[in-house]
C-alpha cells in the first residue's frame, strides 16, 4: 500500500487536451520551485548595524506586533497556496527576499504550520535585508551551502548569494538565491551592479558545467532587472527560446511572459518581471529518467491584488508609504513546474 507521501508525490496530469489521450494513463511526479519577495519582512526588534528604525513600533510606520503578526499570516497564507493546483504539497523549494533574519522565517513557518526548513546567513546589506532558501524535506536534502558576495565597485554592500546543492528525490541540484542591486540610481546607472551580481553565479556556473555539461542548475530571485536585460542575456547567458539555445546557455521561460507585458510588480502603470526563475538546458530533457520543466506560473490570487487607489490591479502591499494596507507584497511570487514520470 502507498504510503501518505507517496499517495501526496504522485498525480495525474493531463497536459493538455490534445494529448489527452496519451497522458491520461500516465502518472508523474510533481515538484514546484518558487521565488517570493516577502517586502520588507522585518520584525518589531532592532538589529544592531540594520536601519530597520522605520519598521518598529516606535517608527513612522506603527510596525506594532499586531501588524507584524498580520504580515506573517499573510506570508503564510501565500506560500501555503503556491503550487497546490499542481501538487498537494505546494512548492518543495522557496527562495525568499527581503527577509530581516532567519527569526522571521521560523515565524513563518511556525504560524502558517509549514513543513520547510532554512537555510539562511546574515548579509552585509546596509538595510538588513537577506536572501534564504525555504525547503521540504521530504522533497530536498542539502548537501552544501555557502554565500557568495558581490563585491559592487563603489563599495557600497548589498545582498550575497545564496548558493545551495542539495538532492531533490536523489538528483544533485545547484540553487542559487538572488536579490540583485536595486535601480536606487537609475536603471543605467546601477546596470553594472546587477552585470557584477548575474556574474557572481555564472561564474560558479561555468565551472560546474565544464565538470558535466548535465548539471542541474536553477536560479532564481528578484534580480531588479527584466528578462530582456543584458545582465540576464549576455551576463547570466539566459535565453527565451529553448530551441535555439547555445552550449552551457540557460532557459529563461519568462521572456515569453515579458514580451507580453505581463510582469510581477508595477511602477507608474508599467509591469516589469523581475522576479524570475531560470534553468540549466538538462531540465528540458524529456527522458522518462528525471525532472524535467512543464510550466512557469506567477501566483495571484483576487485578495492578492489592489482593487482601489493609485496601485489599482497592483500587487497589494503592505504599506503605502507610512500607510498600513494590510497586503501582503509588492511582487507577484513566481514558480516553476518540474514533472517526471512515474
Amino acid at each position: 500500500m502507498l504510503s501518505r507521501r507517496a499517495i501526496n508525490q504522485l498525480i495525474i496530469l493531463t497536459l493538455c487536451p490534445l494529448l489527452s489521450l496519451w497522458a491520461q494513463k500516465k502518472e508523474y511526479k510533481v515538484i514546484n520551485i518558487g521565488f517570493y519577495n516577502l517586502e520588507n519582512f522585518f520584525d518589531t526588534i532592532h538589529q544592531e548595524h540594520v536601519n530597520d528604525y522605520e519598521f518598529l513600533p516606535t517608527g513612522n510606520k506603527g510596525y506594532t506586533s499586531e501588524v507584524y503578526q498580520d504580515k506573517v499570516k499573510h506570508m503564510a497564507s501565500v506560500i501555503t497556496d503556491m503550487g497546490k493546483q499542481f501538487s498537494p504539497d505546494g512548492v518543495a523549494l522557496l527562495g525568499v527576499a527581503e527577509i530581516e533574519n532567519e527569526g522571521v522565517l521560523k515565524d513563518l513557518i511556525n504560524t502558517g504550520k509549514l513543513p520547510y526548513k532554512i537555510v539562511h546567513y546574515d548579509s552585509p546589506d546596509k538595510r538588513g535585508i537577506d536572501v534564504a532558501l525555504l525547503y521540504n524535506p521530504a522533497y530536498f536534502t542539502v548537501i552544501s551551502s555557502k554565500p557568495l558576495t558581490v563585491q559592487l565597485p563603489d563599495g557600497y554592500p548589498t545582498r550575497d548569494v545564496l548558493w545551495v546543492t542539495g538532492k531533490l528525490d536523489g538528483e544533485v541540484y545547484h540553487i542559487f538565491v538572488n536579490h540583485w542591486p536595486s535601480r536606487r540610481n537609475g536603471e543605467a546607472a546601477s546596470a553594472p551592479g546587477r552585470a557584477i551580481a548575474a556574474g557572481v553565479s555564472r561564474h560558479i556556473m561555468d565551472s560546474l558545467f565544464r565538470i558535466d555539461p548535465n548539471t542541474n542548475v536553477v536560479l532564481m530571485g528578484d534580480l531588479n532587472d527584466n528578462p530582456t536585460n543584458e545582465s540576464m542575456t549576455r551576463v547570466l547567458k539566459a535565453k527565451g527560446d529553448a530551441e535555439k539555445l547555445k552550449e552551457n546557455e540557460l532557459f529563461n521561460p519568462w521572456m515569453a511572459f515579458f514580451k507580453k507585458g505581463i510582469g510581477t510588480l508595477a511602477y507608474q502603470d508599467s509591469w516589469a518581471l523581475f522576479d524570475q526563475i531560470v534553468m540549466s538546458q538538462h531540465l528540458l530533457n524529456k527522458d522518462d529518467g528525471h525532472y524535467h520543466f512543464y510550466k512557469a506560473n506567477i501566483f495571484k490570487r483576487d485578495d492578492m491584488i489592489q482593487t482601489s487607489g493609485r496601485y489599482q490591479g497592483y500587487p497589494k502591499r503592505t504599506f503605502d508609504f507610512d500607510n498600513y494596507m494590510g497586503g501582503f507584497s509588492d511582487h507577484f511570487p513566481t514558480f516553476i513546474t518540474l514533472i517526471k514520470a512515474n
